[in-house]
Parts: structure tokens; C-alpha cells; sequence
């Protein structure tokens, strides 16, 4: 006899069963300390040797551009911290640090489980839905802290997804708005929100102004794709590569790396009709330094590639109309303009399908056009808070907020006190 379980409450189920195994660790934990405690004639050592100060926790590999720049500050000013991964190939891994040790802690639900039982006072991190979702907060942690990995609006997140965190750091002051309004719509405890900036997008700048700028080259122009059935490959394809091998300009095509796995007939037919030749080339280099270094103009779709290339690299982009349903997200609350699409007609034109016949006029406007230069100067000062600085600004503020919290635990919202709070 079979019984069918659906997903949803699968993964209640699943929900409940970590709970459980937490909790259960939990008080076998307090056991063997009591025991500890009983065994050695009632003394205890004033420190806890076992808790990490600074935790850094991330799923996936992809957010280590945002994290070495913290990592290294962290380093260089001799603080004792764990970066835990749950990437098996994370570069992190490879770092020979002296006072940050890196740790792999398992994919999946298994680096939930892990984290769900955590001894640390403070915890970074760029992944959402904290009690939401499988992560929940540990009994042996004081403080939860998000960090934005890029520069965008901070309701782009599924629902509730920031809203358990006891501080999230942020990148201008719009965000911080948006997520004031949607704290007193839902009646929840004011969080702590640090404008600290994009550490990722300063190394990127770091690194242009170490090399400088390009060469003199022809005139490049970068296709820079998400992929998906919204993606510019699949919405336009031939009919954009070759409208753009019939302007003067140099094409790179760097699609995105899932376009190879989950589009692969799509790609290997273009990239057979489209040979690399003097005039395009095709781009699947781990770095996207160089292509947005050398490029002059971008092309691309929904891709945050494209706050990389206007805001460290100064170049316009041509952006496709796009869909966008705020169904799912904290956008949904709220009645405001998303600042992501609204930016974007100031940083550069958008493509529709009249434009194909000539899109080289559709280029040549955005490099001509002062307004676009301004308007990526007006994006710098929105959404890209202490440039140069945002790595100490961060650690600045991770130092400070532990030691507030060591010399008064109870500032701290407990997990129950923001259950309460979002339920009242």
C-alpha cells in the first residue's frame, strides 16, 4: 500500500522533524555541560571556548564576492571568525587565513540542521527566510544580520524573508524606507539598518583602478543574458546577433552559465550559427572582469550584471521590457515604484522589438547621451552607500554590535519576542 505525501506538507513535515532533532540536541547539549559543570566540582571556565564570535554563513558558492571582501577586514584586524559554506567547491575553502577558518558544513538541509544549533554571538549572511523556511534561530546565538549581495530593492526577496533577522544591512536609503513601511504593516520590532554598502562592488572598482581602463579598442558592445524563458536569448536570439553583426561594433555574447545546462539546444544551435570570428566572440570565463572592462555598452535582460557594468564601469545599458510579477515578493505590500526598474530608463534605453532593424542607433544614443552619465551618478549616490569602505564599515558595525550585546544580552529581540511582535 502506497501513501502520496504533496509537497507542501512534506515539507511542513520536514519543518517539524528539524525542530525537533534542534531541540533535541539542545537539551542534550545542556546535559553534557551540566554534567561538565557537575564533574569538575561546580567550575566553570569564564569564557565558553566552543562559541564563535563572528559566524558567516552562506549557501551557495556565488556569494563570495560579497563575503572576501569582509573576510579579509576581518582578518587584517585579527578578529577571530568562522565562514561556513554550504558549497563543497567554495573558494573560500582555499584561503590560508590565520584568524578566519573556513568550513564546509554540508549542502542542502544537512547545513541548516547545522546552523540551526550554532554557538555564536553574531551571524552574517546574504540568505533570506530566517524561521521561514528549514533555517531556524539558534537557542546559542545572540544577533542574526543580512547583507544585501547587490544593489537593488530590499522587497525583491520572497515573503517575510528579512523580517526574523535583528539587523540587515543595507545599501541606501530607499530600502531602508520600503523595509520601515512593511515593518509597520505587519507590526514587527524595529530592526537596526546600517547603511554599510556593497562590498563586492567596491573590489570591483578596487581592481578597475589598479589595471585602469581598457586599451584603445574598436567599439564593444556586450550581450550579457539571464537565461530562461524571459531571457534575451530566447526572447530575440538569431534575430539579435545578427541585427548586431550588421552594425560596425565588436560583440561579446557571455551567457548566462545555466544557459549551457538547462538550455543547451538553444545555445549549442547559436553558437554554431555564430561561430567566434574577428567580429563576435563568445565569453565563459569564470571572471567577468575583462568583458566589462573592454565592453563600451551592455545589452542584457533582468541581470544585476548590469548595476556591475554602469556602476563600477561607467558604460549605458540597453535593457528588454520584462514581466515582472510582485506576487511572491515583499514588493506586494507595498504601492511604491520598484527602484530597480524605475533607474534603469536613466542608466540607458530600453529594447523592444521595433528596435532590432536598427539597434545600432539604439547604441549609438546611449553613448552619445550625457543624461545617462548622469543618471548613472544619480544610481551611485541611491544605492552604493561608503564606496571604497564598505568592508569596514561592516566589520565596524558587526564589532560594535557584539560588544553592545555582550555587556546588554537583553537588547537582543529573542525569537519568541518577534513571533509575538508579527502576530499580534
Amino acid at each position: 500500500m502506497y501513501f502520496y505525501i504533496d509537497p507542501g506538507t512534506g515539507s511542513m513535515l520536514f519543518t517539524i522533524l528539524i525542530g525537533v532533532l534542534s531541540a533535541a540536541i539542545y537539551m542534550l547539549r545542556n546535559v553534557a555541560i551540566k554534567l561538565r559543570f557537575a564533574m569538575s566540582g561546580g567550575r566553570q571556565k569564564n569564557a565558553d571556548a566552543t562559541r564563535i564570535p563572528f559566524a558567516i554563513f552562506t549557501d551557495d558558492k556565488r556569494y563570495w564576492n560579497t563575503f572576501q571582501p569582509i573576510c579579509d577586514e576581518l582578518e587584517r584586524r585579527g578578529q577571530a571568525a568562522v565562514y561556513l559554506t554550504a558549497s563543497p567547491d567554495d573558494p573560500a575553502l582555499k584561503q590560508q587565513y590565520a584568524h578566519v577558518r573556513t568550513e564546509f558544513i554540508g549542502e542542502g538541509n544537512r547545513a541548516f540542521a547545522r546552523m540551526n544549533t550554532l554557538k555564536a554571538d553574531v551571524i552574517l549572511s546574504t540568505t533570506p527566510g530566517l524561521e521561514v523556511y528549514q533555517w531556524k534561530r539558534s537557542r546559542d546565538a545572540l544577533c542574526y544580520m543580512h547583507i544585501l549581495h547587490m544593489p537593488n530593492d530590499a522587497t525583491l526577496y520572497r515573503m517575510f524573508g528579512l523580517d526574523y533577522f535583528d539587523a540587515v544591512l543595507l545599501t541606501g536609503q530607499y530600502q531602508v524606507d520600503q523595509l520601515r513601511k512593511l515593518e509597520a504593516l505587519r507590526g514587527l520590532p524595529a530592526k537596526e539598518m546600517p547603511l554599510v554598502g556593497l562590498p563586492y562592488l567596491d573590489r570591483l572598482k578596487a581592481r578597475l583602478d589598479e589595471v585602469g581602463p581598457a586599451p584603445a579598442h574598436p567599439t564593444t558592445v556586450l550581450l550579457a543574458p539571464s537565461w530562461g524563458p524571459s531571457g534575451l536569448l530566447n526572447v530575440y536570439g538569431k534575430r539579435l546577433l545578427e541585427a548586431l553583426l550588421k552594425t560596425d561594433y565588436h560583440i561579446i555574447v557571455r551567457p548566462h552559465p545555466q544557459s549551457f545546462v538547462s538550455e543547451k539546444p538553444m545555445m549549442d544551435e547559436l553558437m554554431s550559427a555564430f561561430p567566434d570570428s574577428d567580429r563576435l566572440e563568445w565569453d565563459r570565463s569564470n571572471d567577468n572582469f575583462d568583458v566589462l572592462r573592454r565592453s563600451d555598452a551592455m545589452i542584457s535582460d533582468f541581470s544585476g550584471v548590469m548595476f556591475d557594468f554602469a556602476l563600477v564601469f561607467d558604460g549605458p545599458v540597453i535593457y528588454s521590457k520584462t514581466e515582472f510579477d510582485k506576487g511572491v515578493y515583499d514588493a506586494w505590500w507595498l504601492d511604491d515604484e520598484l527602484w530597480t526598474f524605475s533607474i534603469l530608463e536613466k542608466l540607458g534605453l530600453q529594447l523592444e522589438e521595433k528596435d532590432l532593424g536598427d539597434i545600432g542607433a539604439l547604441v549609438e544614443r546611449c553613448l552619445k547621451e550625457s543624461r545617462f552619465r548622469e543618471g548613472r551618478d544619480q544610481a551611485r549616490r541611491e544605492t552604493w552607500a561608503n564606496i571604497g569602505h564598505s568592508a569596514e564599515a561592516t566589520v565596524d558595525y558587526m564589532i560594535q554590535t557584539r560588544e553592545k550585546l555582550l555587556n546588554r544580552p537583553e537588547a537582543v529581540p529573542t525569537k519568541d519576542a518577534r513571533h509575538e511582535a508579527a502576530s499580534a
